[in-house]
């Protein structure tokens, strides 16, 4: 098998590697592609706090033995790459759920903190990683995911990325011991600052493009509770909960006017 070489970090390479040779094994003929989505399929990963994230597409659900397999697989490359354990998200995702725009009623297995789910439901962020596969993935193994899915529209991401707000991230103002984790802390924030380009703007933004927008053009007042989501990294701390509950809640009120 080919060694992929696709980022400058040799570490992610080593992952990816690894990775890719043991999903093609287990998986065989019910393969169809490896795909590298995520910021480093839009060059804007940083080492000490980015993810790695996959989306592996299948011809049909995973098998209990190939479940059981891929739950050893992972715990294995990430015992063997301690830098990254905790650190890889991974979507095992079939051919018949890429037709639909609401998120899939079928759950999928999937690999996030360390921890393997042989069934996790899709929430509203499943047509917007969607999108984001569409315009950025890199096939690591397979055919290039345009050919395999018709364009996404601009709106039905809006619309998700709508529901996902209200659905999702306003309850969390109400979720102490989420808040509390600082990991949280800077995702939510920089995650809410997609929403909000996405939403007014009708393109979708890296983390630190949505970011830089809403520092500059929107929420100036809100520049010092960005840019520290946007330092932090693994290992440090950040205690910005009460800030970060005020900060959902300004999102909110301006994506409620927008959509009334």
């Amino acid at each position: 098998m080919n060694k992929i070489n696709i980022t400058q970090y040799q570490d992610v390479n080593n992952v990816l590697n690894a990775l890719t040779e043991e999903i093609v094994k287990i998986l065989g003929e019910n393969l169809v592609g490896v795909y590298l989505t995520g910021s480093l399929s839009y060059d804007a990963f940083n080492p000490k706090s980015s993810d790695i994230d996959l989306v592996i597409l299948l011809n049909v659900t995973a098998s209990q033995g190939q479940l059981i397999a891929l739950k050893k697989m992972h715990n294995q490359v990430e015992k063997g790459n301690k830098k990254w354990a905790k650190r890889i998200e991974c979507s095992y995702v079939s051919r018949d759920m890429l037709p639909h725009i609401f998120p899939p009623k079928m759950p999928r297995p999937y690999i996030g903190e360390g921890i393997f789910y042989p069934e996790a439901p899709y929430g509203n962020e499943w047509i917007i990683n969607q999108y984001l596969l569409y315009k950025h993935g890199i096939p690591l193994r397979g055919p290039d995911f345009k050919t395999l899915v018709k364009p996404i529209n601009i709106e039905d991401v809006q619309a998700a990325c709508t529901r996902d707000l209200f659905e999702e991230w306003q309850p969390k103002m109400n979720d102490s011991e989420w808040l509390n984790n600082s990991h949280y802390q800077s995702y939510i924030i920089l995650n809410l600052c997609r929403i909000l380009y996405t939403v007014r703007l009708g393109c979708v933004g890296s983390k630190a493009v949505s970011a830089l927008w809403v520092k500059n053009e929107f929420c100036p007042e809100w520049r010092y509770l960005i840019e520290f989501a946007e330092k932090w990294q693994y290992g440090k701390n950040m205690a910005f909960k009460e800030e970060t509950i005020e900060f959902i809640q300004c999102v909110v009120n301006e994506i409620s006017e927008v959509i009334l």
